[in-house]
């Protein structure tokens, strides 16, 4: 696995100080649960969320909160941080178990989003915000660039695809509500009906209505 560490930081030009950190960010709970990367894929989506929504702040000096949102969510969603993971060749360097070898688990979505998240995280620990800033800016500003103008209300296009094809409007359900009552957490479900349901987690419930809209369209349209 050394190889592939070594592989990896070149490819996203840091070397880490603590290489443990790398090594426990690539580490899959089919490997040792205790010892996965689910904590720093915790803190890592927090951060890589921030990051993305500085880089948006500076970009985009003239639009609105709404505007930005939108462009946050396509930015931060599922289907975006796996193709990133992809780009970077993160399922090569993941440390999995044998059951999740078996089931192709290195390109799975799920493993690289999380793995990808992991990493934001780990590059925290180690470098602070400015590794963090320095990872996602040439790559999120050159994805970011590529839509001209803000992209479509997530639950309006999500709608939108589910009429096209003669579905009923798509039904969102609080799944869970936590936290502090000064920083509550809420847990969206979206369903569309015949394929599996969405969650987003988020503040508010209408900005987690927006994400589990953005992650549910991301997987109905991908490939």
């Amino acid at each position: 696995m050394s190889g592939q560490l070594e592989a990896l930081q070149e490819r996203i030009g840091y070397r880490f100080h603590d290489a443990g950190l790398l090594k426990l960010a690539l580490t899959h709970p089919s490997v040792a649960k205790a010892q996965s990367n689910q904590r720093l894929e915790f803190l890592g989506d927090a951060i890589l969320g921030a990051v993305v929504a500085r880089l948006l702040y500076d970009l985009y000096p003239q639009e609105q909160e709404g505007e930005l949102a939108r462009r946050h969510a396509a930015l931060v969603r599922g289907e975006t941080l796996t193709q990133a993971a992809r780009d970077i060749g993160l399922g090569e360097a993941l440390h999995i178990g044998a059951s999740e070898t078996q089931a192709q688990g290195r390109s799975n979505a799920s493993n690289l989003e999380d793995a990808l998240e992991a990493l934001a995280g780990a590059l925290y620990l180690d470098g602070g915000l400015a590794a963090v800033e320095a990872f996602i800016a040439p790559r999120w500003t050159r994805l970011a660039q590529q839509a001209e103008t803000p992209p479509k209300d997530a639950k309006t296009a999500l709608q939108e695809w589910a009429q096209a094809r003669g579905l009923p409007v798509p039904a969102y359900r609080l799944a869970a509500s936590t936290g502090l009552a000064h920083a509550p957490e809420f847990t969206l479900e979206v369903t569309v009906q015949g394929f599996p349901p969405a969650h987003a987690k988020a503040s508010s419930k209408r900005a987690a209505e927006q994400l589990a809209a953005a992650e549910l369209l991301g997987k109905l349209t991908e490939g």
